[in-house]
């Protein structure tokens, strides 16, 4: 009898093959700078080691993606290690203690990564995963970019936190030498604006569910500067008394400058002429945008200037008409670079800003329906949105619509601030 040929994977199926391997071999060539030990520090609570980044994104796909379609979990025991917070998918190893994780070896995680791997490549090319899956997939693909930027600023944490302060990497340039871009504002009328993103996956287009659904805000008249601040501007408020002038801080944000001895950024000497990057100590570049900084300090430093945090809705629309292109991981500087040009600049890339907005739902707001519901909308309580993001955030992952969230007191991300102010 002839042979019957295997029917053709669908278009969508054949569109993520390339992705896939594009993304999963991103965060191998951003782990090969790391030793064995490297990857399993955790430096603090917050932070996971390098080796949990690299498994627990393996783990999402084979749980979310490849378990639903009938196949069964490699290590089924390490469903316990590298769940995150999915309370629905099983009890969890505790987050604190994950720098405990001496087994699996790194050599064992990356040949997990190599067999999961084949198994959603098999089932790719086999038209075997239903468009669920594959909207599953995408939603790991996105996952794991942002399992990149964590893998980064972790790892900037740990090395950061020995007492010999290892580069991650010597070889990374030093960011170009800029004159000083006056800072502008940019005035912006009262207006109604439509913010969010349609709700994915029953409109084309990613977006979480918690930029959903898309509705109408209103904007008050306000000005936006026309850049981020600079590490200059905020050594202005650090040599003015900042972080010993209690009436420039939130409460909370004050009995935490007094609890933790905050004096200056995260990772800036005493001098404050130096600063810990990626690459080692360096010199503080002085005209680039300001970063590892809490929401209470951006708050704070905006209260000195005489300003305020833009609220999400303000940031939104002044960055919808852009397109979302700016300096990211992929340019391999890893370190916020000064601006160069006058007008609106670096809303995306260079540093996250914080926002004056609490991160909580939008109006009619709906988490997803299965387990990946657990993703944003648990979070929704004490957290503070962030966007834009940063010189550690891939390439192509961030939109206009993009909520990023962090507890105030986060500093180790390259979070930065853009100053608003009312009208006059």
């Amino acid at each position: 009898m002839p042979s019957v040929a295997a029917p053709a994977p669908p278009p969508a199926a054949v569109a993520l093959e390339p992705r896939y391997r594009q993304v999963r071999a991103a965060s191998r060539a951003l782990a090969a700078p790391l030793s064995a030990e490297d990857a399993m520090v955790q430096s603090m609570d917050d932070a996971s080691p390098a080796k949990w980044h690299l498994a627990h994104t393996t783990w999402f796909f084979e749980r979310f993606v490849l378990e639903p379609v009938g196949q069964a979990p490699l290590r089924p025991e390490w469903n316990y290690l590298f769940n995150s917070y999915y309370d629905s998918a099983g009890p969890r190893h505790p987050r604190p203690r994950r720098g405990l994780l001496s087994r699996p070896s790194l050599e064992e995680v990356l040949e997990y990564r190599e067999r999961v791997d084949a198994r959603v490549l098999q089932a790719l090319q086999a038209g075997d995963l239903p468009a669920v899956a594959r909207d599953r997939l995408e939603l790991g693909l996105h996952h794991e970019q942002q399992h990149q930027e964590l893998l980064l600023t972790d790892i900037k944490h740990a090395l950061w936190s020995h007492p010999l302060r290892p580069a991650y990497r010597d070889d990374l340039p030093a960011p170009p030498a800029a004159a000083p871009m006056p800072l502008a504002w940019i005035a912006v009328d009262e207006r109604i604006v439509r913010i969010g993103a349609p709700r994915w996956p029953q409109a084309p287009g990613f977006a979480y569910d918690n930029e959903s659904p898309r509705h109408r805000a209103l904007v008050p008249a306000h000005a936006l500067a026309s850049r981020p601040v600079s590490n200059a501007e905020y050594r202005g408020f650090v040599e003015d008394g900042g972080y010993r002038a209690p009436a420039l801080w939130l409460s909370d944000g004050w009995a935490k400058v007094r609890a933790e001895g905050w004096q200056r950024p995260l990772y800036w000497e005493p001098d404050l002429e130096r600063a810990y990057t990626l690459g080692g100590l360096r010199a503080l570049p002085a005209h680039a945008p300001v970063c590892h900084l809490s929401y209470y300090e951006a708050d704070a430093f905006a209260r000195w200037a005489g300003a305020r945090l833009p609220g999400e809705a303000e940031w939104e629309q002044a960055a919808a008409p852009l397109a979302a292109e700016g300096h990211f991981a992929d340019d391999g500087l890893l370190q916020p670079r000064p601006a160069t040009a006058a007008g609106l600049q670096q809303l995306y890339g260079d540093v996250w800003e914080w926002t004056g907005s609490a991160y909580l739902p939008y109006p009619g707001f709906r988490p997803w329906q299965d387990a990946t519901g657990e993703y944003n909308g648990k979070f929704m309580c004490g957290q503070w949105v962030l966007r834009g993001g940063s010189c550690a955030t891939p390439r192509g992952h961030v939109r206009a619509s993009y909520r990023n969230f962090f507890p105030p007191h986060a500093r180790w991300q390259f979070s930065g601030l853009r100053l608003a102010r009312d009208a006059a």
